[in-house]
């Protein structure tokens, strides 16, 4: 595909490597020619890379395979995936993962993007709904709005969270920031 046809989030491959488009500019130089200035994250090892293309250039355009999956569980640094569409199941490690198993509970329902039969890239839910296990006592009074403490959800993932919420209460958390959203109720 031509270099002017690019978009945000798009992959290409370029010497073997496969790459998503981060963020793209169309830039016009002086006397010479129009260039795009790219910039492309390495998806095996995750670095980002600056690279200009001129306008008449191509570039190989990557065609993921998008499937649902269900996250089943995690066994040391191991986490197993079944596919809905035909029930295989998958096994990502902890560097392939990251910490998404933080964010997850048996049956949780995710998207997994292949490439050659080859899982990519892990895209969670946006939020997800866990059950606080631990925290401080509730602080009586306490009315200010930007006081927050510390509480564990039921997988060990620590939130920063406002001082009304308890222990047992379900929460509804961001797993693009990690962050507390609304309390949920049964």
């Amino acid at each position: 595909m031509k270099v002017s046809e690019m978009k945000k989030s798009q992959t290409i491959t370029m010497d073997g490597i496969l790459y998503v488009i981060v963020d793209y500019q169309h830039v016009k130089l002086g006397k010479g020619g129009a260039v795009y200035q790219t910039k492309l994250r390495n998806l095996t090892d995750g670095g980002i890379r600056d690279i200009r293309f001129r306008a008449e250039e191509n570039v190989d355009e990557a065609y993921l395979d998008k499937r649902q999956f269900e996250y089943l569980y995690s066994a040391g640094g191991e986490h197993v995936f079944m596919d809905l569409d035909n029930y295989d199941q998958i096994t990502l490690d902890d560097e392939a993962f990251g910490d998404g198993a933080l964010y997850l509970l048996p049956n949780t329902k995710l998207q997994i993007s292949m490439y050659n039969e080859k899982p990519v890239v892990v895209t969670l839910p946006n939020t997800v709904d866990l059950e606080v296990t631990d925290t401080s006592p509730e602080i009586k009074g306490a009315t200010a709005t930007n006081q927050y403490k510390s509480a564990t959800m039921e997988t060990g993932l620590t939130v920063q969270v406002p001082p009304f919420i308890k222990q047992g209460e379900k929460l509804r958390i961001d797993t693009r920031t990690g962050e507390y959203v609304t309390r949920v109720k049964d």
